[in-house]
């Protein structure tokens, strides 16, 4: 896989909570200062990695990696209705996304207080969701199968330009608690850590339910239901090795073959797209994040 060739491989919605009145208040604390907020500001190199929708292709992969980790599991399986809104999880997480790559200062200071005040009432005897090591974690899975998807589509980069956008990714995790310190400081060091959490995690009973309601879910709609065989075919293919067989996900020789001509078709067509195609997630994301704003306001 294109982003770990030389050395690894990736194989080795919006709380409706309205921000507080003490908005400036809040962007001077330690987590949403200035310093992120400026940070944040022109993120040019990751706009042209997260502006793709063929990163949407790896949502559940995301979801799935991001649930490994007991404590993110927890929270997902007990704190959220994902069994009847599983898409949910995907539209609140590209939102934000999005929001730290195109919006405007005043848009990420109050999408960020929203996830915070969410992430507070999301806690157990065991885990919170405020915990800046899982905050870490959920980052670090954005990246890994963001680049991974953008680098199969479009080729892989140089390594200045992976090192520039792979910095850029960091303010994800800072945005959400996490110390700049806390994100690998290189490339090499992510991979690392990165190898070092699939190798060490547990697969819970809580991350099982929530892979079987986002990828067996009869509470979608027929049209998201026919896509389920593709979506996990992609998924299972996406997943390091040991977290797709704990999840009880198959790997064989034909459907390896059938991702493969999936994968060669797609990247074919794909860049080929207008640009305003390949967009169109990310416009509509933003847009539907502005109303609610606005409505919230």
């Amino acid at each position: 896989m294109s982003e770990k060739q030389t050395g690894h491989s990736l194989e080795s919605g919006m709380s409706t909570v309205s921000p507080t009145n003490g908005s400036n208040e809040k962007a001077n604390d330690n987590f949403l200062n200035h310093k992120v907020l400026d940070e944040l500001e022109k993120p040019a190199q990751i706009q042209k990695v997260v502006q793709e929708a063929i990163l949407l292709a790896g949502g559940a992969a995301a979801i799935l990696l991001q649930v490994a980790e007991p404590g993110v599991g927890k929270g997902v399986d007990e704190h959220s209705n994902f069994a009847y809104r599983p898409m949910d999880r995907l539209r609140t997480t590209m939102t934000y996304v999005y929001c730290m790559a195109f919006g405007s200062r005043s848009e990420k200071v109050a999408v960020i207080e929203m996830v915070h005040r969410a992430h507070a009432v999301v806690k157990g005897p065991n885990y919170s969701a405020d915990d800046p090591q899982l905050q870490l974690w959920v980052a670090a899975t954005l990246y890994a199968v963001g680049i991974e998807l953008y680098q199969q589509m479009f080729g892989k980069m140089t390594e200045q330009e992976a090192e520039g956008i792979y910095r850029e990714y960091s303010v994800l995790a800072v945005s959400l608690r996490v110390k700049p310190e806390m994100w690998p400081a290189s490339r090499r060091a992510f991979w690392e850590y990165w190898d070092h959490q699939v190798e060490t995690m547990e697969i819970t009973e809580n991350a099982r339910r929530v892979a079987h309601d986002l990828l067996w879910n009869k509470e979608l709609p027929l049209h998201i239901r026919l896509l389920l065989p593709v979506v996990r075919l992609t998924t299972a293919e996406l997943l390091p090795k040991r977290i797709r067989e704990a999840y009880g996900l198959k790997s064989t020789k034909l459907r390896r073959g059938a991702y493969r001509v999936t994968l060669g078709l797609t990247k074919a067509t794909y860049p080929c797209l207008p640009k305003t195609i390949r967009t169109y997630p990310m416009r509509y994301y933003l847009k539907d994040m502005r109303r609610r704003l606005r409505n919230v306001a």
